[in-house]
């Protein structure tokens, strides 16, 4: 139940106090999303650690003057693969044979066949599949820094060509995707932090389904849970 309860205490901090992160919990959180889970094992994203106080600045301008940028100890930039490519696919194989001592070939076929299915789709299709991936390390940050008691506010409201720019991820091979700023709540200056989490309630978040139910479902839509077809 810890993580549970580790999840009910962290909120998307709207003020922080500039108090500074441990390195230890840092690379706690780091290592977490490192772990995180990736389509066919590629990770096709990184992570940018920033906490000099010029550059959060700048960065603050292009985050619409969320103060969380400057007050935070330590900025998290996601960035995600601008496309996939053969090379990268196979460069992210190789090192994985390498780390088992097993030959680059053992894989080939599912290799080929994963290149094969990705490179007859769009770059933009690339992008957005690349992204979607960072944002699963994102999350595992996120629960990371619950457990280890430092608030993270979650961001997706900055302009990121103009942070490309600054960051110099243009040309790089990466996108920037997601902003995560790790702190300390300011318990006296934000709004937010004594108010009651709210979720969708349980009965209307999940929903079991049995083949029966899929079956029906090809007839009549449903409504909210199973079993409730639309009339």
């Amino acid at each position: 139940m810890s993580l549970l309860n580790d999840l009910q205490w962290r909120y998307a901090t709207k003020k922080m106090n500039g108090k500074k992160v441990p390195q230890d919990k840092l690379d706690y959180i780091l290592e977490a999303a490192r772990l995180a889970p990736s389509s066919s094992g590629l990770q096709p994203y990184k992570i940018i650690v920033i906490s000099d106080e010029a550059l959060l600045t700048k960065i603050k301008d292009l985050a619409w003057n969320q103060n969380q940028i400057i007050d935070c100890s330590h900025l998290l930039v996601f960035a995600a693969w601008d496309k996939y490519t053969e090379e990268r696919i196979t460069e992210v194989f190789n090192y994985t044979m390498d780390e088992r001592d097993l030959p680059h070939s053992t894989m080939d076929d599912y290799k080929n066949n994963l290149w094969g299915m990705y490179s007859q789709l769009s770059e933009e299709w690339h992008v957005h599949h690349a992204s979607k991936q960072s944002y699963i390390s994102f999350s595992m940050a996120i629960a990371a820094a619950a457990e280890q008691k430092v608030d993270a506010t979650p961001m997706e409201g900055f302009l990121p060509e103009k942070l490309d720019e600054l960051l110099k991820l243009k040309g790089s091979g990466y996108k920037s995707t997601l902003l995560l700023p790790l702190g300390y709540r300011e318990n006296e200056n934000d709004w937010l932090v004594n108010m009651k989490k709210i979720r969708t309630p349980k009965e209307e978040f999940i929903t079991e389904m049995t083949i029966d139910d899929a079956a029906n479902l090809e007839t009549e839509p449903m409504d909210k849970t199973i079993g409730d077809p639309k009339k």
